[in-house]
């Protein structure tokens, strides 16, 4: 028998670090959704415009961009950790595949509607999670390659899209779509009533899902856990050293930062990079801290705060589902009794009212997450459960 204050074993706080990680980044989702609901009527560019952007707004919505990389980046690694407990790379490419086409066909109809609801829709906005069903979907073939081919392709991809920047396929071409898809953000035309945007183009997500999965041995039962702590550092301060260098050349693939007379100015023009798609630096910047936060929590080991976190990133996609139907429903509801008070929008007047509301949202949909991940894994019987 164990006392109930065990120390913990090495296995658990591994494991409990990723959902903990996982579940931060769902935080400042949900925080910029919040933005994105009820601060509409303050529109931010990608890059952000630095002279006609509060210091507030801008954190803000820098925040949000550890979102996207780090999810995609834990998506390859978790691919990696369930082929340690089945039956290896054809367990887990046929999950990738069935995965993806799950999220692909989710963004599609459930996730389109939430933000949209409209049924039919005149617009499907093709967003991150149909960057990360793609993305599943081109992890499931490339498993098969040998580690270091896929560490190589990975960077190929993150370090040189940015090369591809210029090139640009009209919509008369037959390499239109394609590129639209992968790296050229436009739109597509389906039908006389409906288009499609694709909001996130995919190659460099394909890039940063493979580099996810290979970090994978690095997490396996008994590895050290000192020995992975040294690497995550090393690997952090290289990514972001990386970061600063090139930030400081002001070139390849990043609008250039400017000197401004306030030096917070200044450090939020550094700090002004590109998403969509996200460009070399953005990633190095938004890689390497979302790494250090891995090692961070790994080492904070079985603190509450720890478990909180790893509550809301243990089911994160009933997380992501149930957030935008919740804000969503609040915004009408709020339409309705207050009318739209700030032009076409209904909205907060301080950046600091959506931190509250999203922080109030935060308390609120905890139970609910909590209750549905214990299910999840209560029911392993039930297959259609591990999909979200």
């Amino acid at each position: 028998m164990t006392s109930a204050h065990a120390t913990p074993t090495p296995i658990t706080q591994r494991l409990q670090s990723i959902d903990a990680l996982r579940g931060l980044v769902m935080l400042f989702m949900l925080l910029d959704h919040v933005r994105e609901t009820f601060f509409l009527h303050h529109q931010v560019g990608d890059p952000m415009a630095i002279a006609t952007t509060e210091p507030g707004l801008f954190f803000s919505r820098t925040l949000a961009h550890l979102c996207a990389p780090v999810f995609v980046l834990l998506t390859g690694l978790s691919a990696w950790l369930y082929g340690e407990k089945h039956q290896g790379r054809g367990d887990v490419a046929a999950f990738l595949f069935k995965r993806g086409l799950f999220l692909v066909l989710l963004e599609f109809t459930v996730v389109n509607f939430a933000w949209t609801f409209q049924l039919p829709p005149s617009v499907v906005y093709l967003q991150v999670i149909w960057a990360i069903g793609v993305s599943m979907i081109a992890l499931a073939a490339l498993v098969w390659l040998p580690r270091a081919a896929l560490i190589a392709l990975g960077l190929v991809i993150v370090v040189g899209h940015n090369l591809l920047d210029a090139v640009h396929f009209g919509e008369g071409s037959s390499l239109h779509v394609l590129w639209a898809i992968l790296h050229d953000r436009g739109w597509l035309e389906v039908s006389e009533h409906m288009r499609l945007r694709t909001s996130y183009p995919v190659l460099p997500w394909i890039g940063v899902i493979a580099l996810g999965y290979a970090l994978g041995p690095w997490f396996a039962r008994g590895s050290d856990a000192a020995q992975r702590q040294r690497r995550l550092l090393a690997t952090a301060a290289l990514t972001l050293l990386t970061f600063v260098a090139l930030r400081l050349l002001n070139g390849y693939g990043e609008a250039p930062w400017s000197s401004y007379p306030s030096a917070l100015q200044t450090l939020m023009s550094l700090l002004n990079i590109t998403k969509y798609p996200p460009s070399l630096l953005f990633l190095c910047l938004t890689l390497g801290v979302g790494l250090l936060l891995l090692r961070g929590f790994e080492r904070a080991g079985q603190a509450r705060w720890i478990g909180a976190l790893a509550v809301m990133g243990a089911a994160p996609m009933f997380f992501y589902l149930l957030h935008l139907y919740v804000l969503k429903l609040a915004y009408l509801v709020c339409v309705a009794l207050f009318g739209l008070d700030q032009g076409q929008y209904f909205g907060f007047d301080s950046i600091g009212a959506v931190w509250l509301c999203a922080a109030l949202l935060a308390l609120a949909l905890y139970l609910p997450v909590r209750a549905f991940a214990r299910l999840k894994a209560r029911r392993r019987d039930i297959a259609w459960l591990k999909y979200l």
